[in-house]
């Protein structure tokens, strides 16, 4: 008889009941993961529970804060994911703290207060009898993920560990191990839209915006939605080398100097503005300026001393506005270059593409990599440890934490755009081209 019309059959496990957690930023497609995973366990009579708010639940758990269903957890049930593949925001909330804040280099693993936090969520774990942990995040929570790993490796032998799988989530697609991540087209989608709202609008008061896009650690983001947006210009961080690029020497209250890479704001703001002298040789005095968030990053340090940092040890972006930033100096340089005013607007996207709704190919990318988490542990027995990956025509891999992690440092690598690439190419193709 053919089994091509027939679902896999039930797997024999020991695991009995999974928890899924989702750390982080927001994501479009963030409940097709959940609830793929959450029904293919379930289909084979795993019982699921969603962890809410992240870690931050977890790490409160004690004698004092006991985990409580509907306020710390829901269970998971049929019933509850009917029609969520498709829908918005996260069925189980999300949140950023970092169990595994202190925790830095290997030998930190095995100091009893730098891990406390990470054994308060193993413990609140098992108190509510889950036996695997599905984690859902960006590379912040593939760091604690794979700290949690090893931290159980240091458990006396007669605990339980609890396996953990990864599945890779960012807007801003830039994780090692994985082509694209889900999410990242229909954020490209909702802020290519807002572009060419704005480049409409530009060209009828013959003025420029200048939109800072989501994209702390890499480009991809921005070069999609200046691509699919008609921008006239985008810049990242991997746009910032040679002429673009400076060393900067810092002299603590000590007297003790260190040095940093910064921006040449100089010249970039001076290539920004050949954009704009460019595209009015042609006959347009308009355009749509792209600038990735994390080029705040590379900001002097006089720009950004005081501004707060979260537990990731990322600067408040937010607090920087780098669209007004820049367009303030370029319009000064502009005005000096010209001899005329050019209205220049700074402004922020990003918040609002981050619980769209899902195109189909994200939907259908994350629904593979729910579904890549149950095969993970119950049909591939992967004990922990890995992330999944989906590749080509959305084919299954599993990568193990280790490939993705230094081992020295416990930093996770990130994917920026190669210079160069045929990816990076295409935006300079298409952009106003400058002599």
């Amino acid at each position: 008889m053919s089994t091509s019309l027939s679902r896999p059959p039930q797997t024999p496990t020991n695991l009995r009941k999974v928890g899924i957690l989702f750390a982080g930023g927001p994501a479009p497609a963030a409940n097709a993961v959940i609830s793929t995973a959450s029904a293919a366990f379930l289909r084979n009579d795993i019982r699921v529970v969603g962890i809410k708010h992240g870690y931050s639940n977890l790490v409160e758990f004690g004698p004092d804060h006991p985990m409580i269903e509907g306020r710390d957890y829901i269970e998971i049930t049929h019933d509850r994911l009917k029609r969520t593949r498709n829908s918005q925001g996260i069925l189980i909330g999300t949140a950023r703290t970092n169990p595994g804040q202190n925790v830095s280099s290997p030998e930190h693993l095995k100091d009893p207060k730098r891990v406390a936090p990470l054994r308060t969520v193993y413990d609140a774990l098992r108190s509510i009898d889950v036996d695997a942990l599905i984690s859902i995040g960006g590379d912040d929570t593939l760091k604690t993920a794979n700290k949690f790993h090893l931290f159980q490796d240091q458990l006396p032998p007669e605990c339980p560990r609890l396996p953990i799988v990864h599945l890779p989530k960012t807007i801003d697609n830039d994780y090692m191990g994985i082509d694209f991540t889900f999410g990242y087209f229909t954020a490209v989608e909702v802020l290519a839209t807002e572009l060419r709202n704005l480049l409409a609008d530009a060209e009828s008061s013959r003025s420029y915006f200048l939109a800072e896009t989501m994209g702390r650690s890499a480009g991809w983001l921005s070069y999609g939605a200046a691509v699919a947006g008609e921008a006239s210009l985008v810049i990242s961080i991997e746009d910032i080398y040679d002429d673009y690029e400076a060393i900067e020497t810092i002299t603590n209250e000590s007297g003790q100097t260190t040095t940093r890479r910064v921006m040449n704001l100089d010249a970039v703001v001076k290539r920004i503005v050949a954009t704009m002298r460019a595209r009015e040789n042609e006959g347009k005095e308009y355009g749509v300026i792209v600038l990735a968030e994390g080029l705040a990053e590379l900001l002097p340090y006089a720009e950004i001393e005081g501004i707060p940092r979260d537990e990731h040890g990322h600067i408040a972006i937010v607090q920087v506005n780098l669209g007004r930033f820049f367009a303030d100096l370029i319009a000064k340089e502009y005005k000096k270059q010209t001899g005329r005013k050019r209205k220049i607007t700074g402004l922020t996207l990003g918040y609002e593409s981050r619980c769209a709704r899902p195109q189909a190919f994200d939907v259908m990318l994350g629904a593979q990599l729910g579904v890549g988490a149950y095969r993970a542990l119950v049909e591939e027995q992967k004990h922990g440890g890995v992330m999944v990956s989906v590749s080509g025509q959305l084919d299954l891999n599993y990568v193990p934490f280790s490939e993705l992690v230094d081992p020295e440092t416990l930093v996770t690598v990130v994917r920026y755009i190669r210079p160069d690439s045929d990816f990076h190419r295409l935006a300079r193709f298409l952009e106003t081209y400058v002599g």
